[in-house]
């Protein structure tokens, strides 16, 4: 008479199921978000007869398009403008949005879910409906056209805050109350004992930032009238008009534009994957 046994089968001996479908759909979709990459690059490397060929590849390598792009525009001193003014940007709303995370999530005093709810409504406020009034108050100060215009109307940041806040309320108080009693100040309970912690937020938040800095458009072409004073964003509508599109330009100097974006992402990419990897975890 035959015994059916119901021990477990040990799990080196189960059929291993290699998951080809998902690393062809991993594949697939990688293959999707870099291919415009490519194309704009091998666009802007295309000699001017070739622009709308469909070959992925192309027949002749010239450099003619960047030389009309750099020499079309101001696009160096576009490029300054739009990393100086990225930076700080990004330095001041993190600094901001640190102390203010921090305040919020280690101070009890009066008022403050009340004042923590009226920082998430200014989250919802629309850029539109301060536009103006941001627009008429930089004029009587004489900021139109300058660095100052573009950089101090965004040194807060409401979702920055918002996003450091729930890595802070997570961090652990029994730490902090802890330097506090060896003697350990507020300033210095932030930046010796939470902030090294939670580093790898604060990066992941910086790239976003700096992204949306260096992608703004709109608040640039509203405040600067100058090629010299604008920023590269204004100067890719350069190349575009209702007549004619100089495609080999633009996706010259649009490539240039990326390359700042792409080496901050690749400097701060460890830091970015960590920030993810814990926040998945908790």
């Amino acid at each position: 008479m035959t015994t059916i046994s119901n021990a477990p089968v040990p799990a080196s001996k189960l059929p291993r199921r290699i998951p080809y479908f998902s690393h062809a759909l991993l594949i697939f979709l990688s293959f999707l978000a870099v291919f415009p990459i490519y194309w704009m690059i091998i666009t802007s490397l295309r000699p001017a007869g070739e622009i709308y060929s469909p070959s992925p590849i192309p027949s002749e390598i010239t450099l003619e398009h960047y030389v009309r792009a750099w020499t079309a525009i101001p696009l160096g001193r576009m490029m300054l403008n739009t990393v100086v003014t990225a930076i700080s940007q990004t330095v001041f709303q993190l600094l901001t949005s640190i102390l203010a995370a921090f305040a919020f999530a280690a101070w009890s005093f009066r008022g403050r879910s009340i004042l923590y709810a009226l920082l998430a409504l200014t989250w919802l406020v629309p850029f539109q409906a301060i536009m103006i009034p941001n627009y008429i108050l930089l004029t009587q100060m004489g900021w139109r056209n300058t660095l100052w215009g573009l950089i101090v109307p965004n040194i807060g940041s409401a979702f920055a805050i918002l996003l450091l806040f729930q890595s802070f309320k997570s961090f652990p108080k029994d730490l902090m109350d802890a330097a506090r009693i060896d003697g350990a100040s507020n300033w210095g309970i932030l930046w010796r004992v939470v902030f090294p912690n939670l580093r790898a937020s604060v990066a992941s938040l910086g790239v976003l930032l700096f992204i949306s800095s260096w992608n703004d458009y709109f608040w640039p072409l509203l405040v600067t009238s100058r090629p010299e004073n604008s920023t590269v964003q204004i100067g890719l509508q350069a190349f575009m008009s209702s007549d004619m599109n100089l495609w080999g330009p633009l996706m010259a100097a649009a490539t240039i534009a990326s390359l700042p974006v792409l080496l901050v992402y690749l400097l701060l990419q460890r830091q970015v994957i960590d920030s993810f990897v814990k926040s998945g975890l908790r």
